[in-house]
């Protein structure tokens, strides 16, 4: 095993009980491990940003295939830092005018076909199917799209606040509601269970650390935090 990788096997393990401190309470592990995330992820961001935009799309096609025409996309760049000195910081709404209506032309065309036409597209699906047979009435894909159109109808029913929810128009509703609590409960167990893979996926590899392989890193560690978060917990006592 090479230092490389058992020092970064350390550093992993060290970080990640960092982050499950907070378990026990807000303590200075906690947030050193907060600190770095943060900082590492700004740092990372900041040099793949450099490198993609100021170096693979600006400097290199402007100096190697002759585009000087992106002189105006990095004076345009250039203006949203005049948004730190306020006697020039009107000059930062040229760019923003143009980066919200490139944004705004660009988005709402694919929102408008992503969330409205493709949801009206699966709805709209033939509740029989014609085949060589003849007509097929009571098929899965049938009383699939049947519940889809059923779930779309009733759910809309709900949101549709000009009539009042009363009769035949409030037992509609309350199907959308039921729709609505089985698509939020679904999504919040998928949620949970993406969660769950994560740590067990964290819990596989502190384990794997906590081999000789790597200098059992995961329990020195561990009773390294116990120790200092005693320690610390010490100290505030004799502050109070």
């Amino acid at each position: 095993m090479s230092a490389e990788v058992v020092i970064g096997a350390w550093v992993a393990v060290g970080l990640s009980l960092c982050m499950y401190s907070f378990l026990y309470k807000d303590n200075p592990f906690f947030k050193f491990g907060e600190h770095v995330f943060v900082g590492v992820s700004v740092g990372y961001l900041l040099t793949i940003t450099y490198y993609q935009v100021m170096t693979n799309k600006l400097y290199i096609p402007m100096t190697q295939q002759g585009k000087r025409w992106l002189l105006v996309p990095a004076f345009l760049g250039l203006l949203l830092l005049a948004r730190f000195i306020p006697s020039i910081a009107w000059l930062s709404r040229i760019s923003f005018a143009f980066l919200l209506g490139i944004s705004s032309g660009l988005a709402i065309p694919r929102q408008i076909s992503s969330f409205i036409l493709k949801q009206v597209e699966g709805t709209l699906k033939p509740l029989v199917t014609v085949g060589d047979g003849g007509v097929a009435w009571m098929t899965w894909a049938g009383l699939n799209a049947l519940l889809v159109l059923i779930g779309v109808v009733s759910v809309l029913f709900y949101f549709f606040f000009s009539l009042e929810h009363t009769g035949t128009v409030r037992r509609i509703a309350r199907v959308g509601i039921y729709f609505l609590m089985v698509s939020f409960g679904a999504a919040f167990g998928y949620t949970v269970m993406a969660r769950m893979s994560l740590l067990i996926g964290r819990f596989d590899e502190l384990m794997l650390y906590a081999s000789a392989s790597y200098g059992y890193a995961t329990p020195v560690l561990l009773v390294a935090m116990i120790v200092g978060l005693w320690w610390w917990e010490r100290g505030q006592e004799r502050k109070t």
